[in-house]
């Protein structure tokens, strides 16, 4: 068995349209990292004005963050995304976000939450992520990787080196 096993058991209908899966199964002795809720912030901590352009840099932050602790998006387990008024439009641009990061391959579990409003003014969208890597993956700098999130999702494992 791999590290992470993301299936759809019968008797559930089908949650792929929707960009998740509705088990992720993990295998013993792996390690968890744990990326807190990611905002649609720059490095310089402005905020993008519209839900799309938060959505896109939130996703990022998001493969950064996991980049740091030696994982990328097909570490990915588990997701919970934070959306304020949501709607079915929202829900087609995050999809959309999910398929430019995961492609064809099963998305992680995910739970979506609609919200009044998050933690900064204008923040319109948040993303968390559980991943499981291997209990001897390597851990990068805790710097800012210099390489774009493109490059990262290409590597192994998200390897920022």
């Amino acid at each position: 068995m791999s590290l992470l096993q993301l299936i759809n058991p019968p008797g559930l209908y089908d949650p792929e349209p929707n960009g998740y899966s509705h088990v992720a199964i993990v295998a013993p002795g792996s390690r968890l990292v744990l990326a807190s809720g990611q905002g649609g912030e720059d490095a310089d901590g402005a905020l993008a004005a519209d839900f799309a352009a938060q959505v896109r840099q939130a996703v990022d932050n998001m493969v950064v963050a996991l980049a740091a602790a030696g994982a990328g998006p097909r570490d990915v387990a588990r997701l919970q995304v934070l959306v304020v008024d949501h709607d079915m439009g929202k829900l087609e641009t995050f999809g959309r976000e999910l398929s430019r990061l995961w492609g064809d391959a099963r998305k992680p579990a995910c739970t979506l939450v609609p919200v009044s409003r998050l933690a900064l003014d204008g923040m319109l969208f948040e993303i968390e992520a559980t991943a499981v890597v291997a209990r001897c993956a390597r851990r990068s700098s805790p710097t800012r990787s210099s390489r774009s999130t493109d490059e990262l999702r290409a590597s192994p494992a998200g390897d920022p080196t």
